[in-house]
């Protein structure tokens, strides 16, 4: 579309852009593409040669061609740290680490703080003072992790004026990894010290989760907003009608008629649901029509020790371990299944957290079976659009009575598709939300 001049400029300073994949991309390619059409236009400020742990090209064809991508070197001495421990999802706090790995990961942790991009804060502060000179925007946005952002946005906001949102996909020092860095009592009071100081600098704080808003909003007095995540209402088309087990927009293919348990995204070793995996060993040993009907889905990186816990329980067979696939084929995929699968990770401050992906399982109209704690915020919102269960992490007979309901009614052709209202989670939704906390913070 053309390029309407009266349209404000935001500048958005993200480490993760396409082709870069995962959830930490999609949070502002979505809020790019729009933006423009709430009066928006946003510019991207990204790495030109950024660490790539998992790559989706698909993810750029939601980005507006009127939307500027600037992309400039960045230096990761930290790349070094991930080479050593590429084997696990999530390194920082797998349970089982070599001696390399503890050496890296302190190296981590206390000599590059807040984290490995902090040296492309000084060279990005220089380049963006000099550009908006010439390129002026009416307001910044820094997403992070990882926090580097935020001291990029707090330096150029102070030079410049532009009013400034610290945008926080996950906490920062009440993080559930962040115990596990192996910090110095030293280094811990310097990310205390830098976390305060972005909440004290920003125009506006932003967070993701109701718990995480409460937490930020309890050590500073600047005003911190809830903007979730959400879906993208265009991934998941809905048919006029449904199909005979309440499926809508799913190609016939995708299962293949099996009774398909599916995890989309990363599966953490610290996020093992051996409780679960018991439960289904069970069944398939007790029940041959199960065993024939049932599968297993895995689309994303796994950890080693979740595939050895599958397999100890007798699941092997039933297991289709399909890696990384580009999001338009996850999704395919997640409206097809019969449950969705979504495991916390068991670490206390994870109660706390929404996965970006409950909300494209939410979009999907699946059954969800959440594991986690029960009174935490992905719960609650579970609870609220009646999509679906939460159990804990040892509630096995619970999840087992969930599944063969479940499957008795996948057996019969029945009705499963969740109904619950879920709009306020769209992305036009949420993107109309930002849009009407930059008008504030400009005076619009």
């Amino acid at each position: 579309m053309d390029v309407d001049r009266t349209m404000k400029k935001v500048l958005v300073i993200s480490y993760y852009w396409p082709p870069s994949g995962g959830s930490g991309v999609q949070r502002w390619v979505k809020m790019c593409k729009y933006l423009p059409s709430l009066g928006w236009l946003p510019v991207v400020y990204t790495p030109e040669n950024p660490a790539l742990t998992s790559t989706d090209a698909s993810l750029g064809a939601d980005v507006p061609a009127e939307v500027e991508v600037i992309r400039r070197p960045i230096l990761e001495p930290g790349q070094f740290a991930r080479k050593s421990t590429n084997a696990q999802v999530t390194p920082i706090n797998s349970q089982k680490k070599s001696l390399k790995q503890r050496i890296a990961m302190w190296i981590r942790g206390n000599c590059f703080i807040p984290d490995p991009r902090v040296l492309w804060v000084r060279p990005s502060v220089r380049f963006l003072e000099e550009y908006l000179k010439g390129h002026p925007v009416d307001a910044i946005v820094s997403t992070g992790p990882p926090h580097s952002m935020h001291l990029i946005a707090k330096k150029v906001a102070a030079a410049t004026g532009i009013p400034w949102v610290a945008d926080f996909r996950d906490p920062w020092t009440r993080m559930f990894y962040f115990k596990h860095l192996s910090l110095t009592a030293r280094s811990q009071r310097r990310h205390a010290a830098l976390e305060k100081s972005v909440l004290d600098s920003a125009t506006r704080v932003v967070a993701v989760s109701p718990l995480v808003q409460k937490d930020f909003q309890g050590m500073t007095q600047t005003s911190v907003e809830l903007i979730t995540n959400g879906f993208d209402e265009d991934d998941f088309p809905v048919s006029a009608g449904a199909d005979a087990t309440g499926r809508t927009g799913v190609k016939p293919d995708a299962t293949k008629g099996r009774f398909t348990l599916l995890h989309a995204g990363l599966f953490a070793s610290d996020g093992n649901p051996e409780a679960l995996w018991r439960a289904l060993g069970s069944m398939v040993k007790e029940d041959k029509d199960f065993e024939e009907n049932f599968h297993l889905v895995l689309c994303g990186k796994t950890d080693k020790e979740i595939l050895d816990s599958i397999e100890h329980c007798g699941l092997s067979a039933n297991v289709k371990n399909l890696g990384y696939l580009e999001h338009t084929k996850v999704v395919e995929l997640m409206q097809a299944a019969s449950v969705l699968l979504l495991p916390l990770r068991k670490e206390p401050e994870y109660k706390a957290t929404l996965p970006g992906k409950l909300f494209e399982y939410l979009a999907a109209r699946r059954p969800i079976l959440g594991i986690g704690q029960k009174d935490g915020a992905m719960a609650s919102i579970l609870s609220e659009a009646k999509a679906g269960e939460t159990f804990e992490w040892e509630e096995q007979q619970q999840m087992r009575r969930c599944l063969e309901e479940q499957y008795k009614l996948f057996k019969i052709g029945g009705d499963t598709r969740c109904s619950g209202d879920i709009e306020k989670y769209s992305r036009r939704a949420v993107a109309l939300s930002y849009a009407h906390l930059l008008d504030s913070i400009c005076g619009k």
